[in-house]
């Protein structure tokens, strides 16, 4: 299975072929929609204009859960959509989760024990005996910094045969990461921070964008 969503996080729509078809599981020979992986979370996507119920990756290949009486059968051709809002927003939530994780690391030393990315909201939860937020101001001004710089995101495979992935910015960091980024940084925009106390040593951040809906029409392309 070919996933396009890594040579192309911006491609909207796609037209494939049925490869394997499970009763209302099927199987596609290239795919623009991401399936739940590394805390993010899946695109809402159609396949002949039937909503997708479920995605989920196992191994290499992901399958898309139909309404029954679907009536597809392998080898047939099918086109495929994604909604642009949703993907946009996640790819921008998903870079500045990123960032801030890095950053985080690199003042404070702390361990991550959950992430969680979303359309509307990201999060990552670190093991800290203080309050994190104490660090918020000079976190945001370095994350500014790395945003105002516009910086290019790159990405590629780190493992082609397991199909592990990385992004990197050149003189920054390389990090293993499957899920789908923006071509730069300045695409992430501005966000905000909180901070939520989970109780027994662990802090939560809570990072939003402030403007969710920045570049969304004119960054969308279809095949």
């Amino acid at each position: 299975m070919r996933k396009v969503f890594w040579d192309n996080p911006y491609q909207t729509s796609l037209t494939t072929q049925v490869t394997e078809v499970q009763d209302q599981r099927i199987v596609l020979a290239e795919t623009i929609a991401f399936a739940f992986s590394g805390g993010q979370e899946s695109d809402e996507s159609s396949i002949n204009g039937l909503t997708v119920i479920h995605s989920e990756i196992i191994g290499n290949v992901i399958y898309y859960t139909l309404p029954q009486g679907h009536g597809l059968l392998a080898g047939a051709q099918v086109q495929q959509k994604i909604a642009w809002p949703r993907r946009y927003r996640i790819m921008r939530l998903h870079f500045a989760a990123e960032l801030i994780f890095e950053l985080v690391t690199r003042k404070l030393n702390l361990e991550k024990i959950g992430a969680h990315i979303a359309e509307t909201k990201a999060r990552i939860d670190f093991l800290a005996k203080e309050n994190i937020s104490t660090s918020f101001a000079t976190i945001l001004a370095q994350y500014n910094q790395i945003i105002a710089a516009d910086l290019p995101i790159l990405t590629g495979f780190s493992e082609p045969k397991s199909q592990r992935r990385y992004w990197e910015i050149s003189g920054f960091s390389k990090v293993a990461c499957g899920g789908t980024h923006v071509k730069s940084t300045a695409e992430v925009g501005n966000i905000s921070l909180s901070r939520v106390n989970l109780g027994s040593g662990k802090e939560r951040i809570q990072i939003r964008l402030q403007d969710p809906d920045q570049n969304l029409v004119t960054q969308a392309n279809t095949e």
